[in-house]
């Protein structure tokens, strides 16, 4: 609705921007880089953050690039992932039906793996995202998946994403064993004022905004509400247009700010 009032020609600060319009800075390019390493050299990595900081973000840049270089990428999000499904979901990912008991997906997985890079000379990332909810088992069946030809050669890249959690549960000594794996580690942060500013016109910039619509006390009303959080910063600013628009507000101030956080997302 505020679209057509600020005269964008596309929707900003949304979940389904086209890649290249995603946001880039150092840090996140980064990021992007250590795990295509991961991906090129068959390596173990973990991504973690706070919830809303843009890991998917990361993924999303990491996927396409990876792909575009001839990688296959294999994604998996569940909540409550046995090592069973996980099997399961990787093969039917790659076009198998998946052998029922577990020894034997983890036997056809590595079978089909092997055939693959052989013959096709396909290379494979499985991504597990949500991975701060694995429970011992699943994090266990995760080492021992890595584990080929006597441990001299794992049979795919890992990428591990997951909050905060995922970092805390893995410095447990319980998870030695598989802290010991870990190749790369990235730790995504938040933003800091001057990174939410050009994240903010970034976003406007890909909607074909011309004009300066935020005043700078706004972004900065802003970046406090979210403390450099990119899902906050996308509500703050997707409310703060909704309300522009509908009260004809062509500038954005930091009143409208304030009302906004206080009257919707306080």
């Amino acid at each position: 609705m505020f679209e057509e009032f600020y005269e964008f020609t596309a929707t900003p600060f949304s979940r389904g921007l086209p890649v290249a319009a995603l946001y880039k800075d150092g840090y996140r390019d980064e990021h992007v880089d250590r795990l295509k390493y991961a991906a090129k050299n068959q390596l173990f990595a973990v991504i973690f953050g706070e919830s809303g900081t843009g890991k998917t973000t990361i993924l999303r840049r990491f996927s396409d690039e990876i792909t575009r270089d001839g990688y296959t990428v294999l994604y998996i999000s569940d909540s409550k992932l046995t090592p069973r499904h996980f099997y399961k979901s990787m093969l039917e990912q790659l076009g198998f039906d998946a052998k029922y008991f577990r020894g034997d997906a983890k036997r056809q997985l590595h079978k089909e793996i092997e055939i693959m890079r052989a013959v096709h000379n396909v290379n494979l990332t499985v991504i597990c995202d949500e991975a701060h909810l694995m429970d011992r088992d699943m994090l266990e069946e995760v080492r021992f998946l890595l584990n080929q030809h006597m441990d001299s050669q794992s049979p795919m890249s890992l990428i591990l994403s997951g909050q905060s959690e995922l970092r805390d549960k893995l410095r447990l000594q319980a998870y030695m064993a598989i802290r010991q794996r870990i190749d790369i580690q990235c730790q995504v942060g938040k933003l800091d004022v001057s990174q939410t500013v050009k994240y903010i016109n970034s976003h406007l910039s890909f909607a074909g905004c011309t004009k300066d619509i935020f005043t700078e006390s706004a972004v900065e009303d802003i970046f406090k509400f979210s403390n450099g959080i990119l899902r906050l910063i996308n509500k703050a600013c997707v409310a703060s247009l909704m309300y522009g628009a509908q009260n004809r507000k062509a500038l954005i101030d930091d009143r409208i700010v304030k009302l906004v956080i206080e009257s919707e997302l306080a």
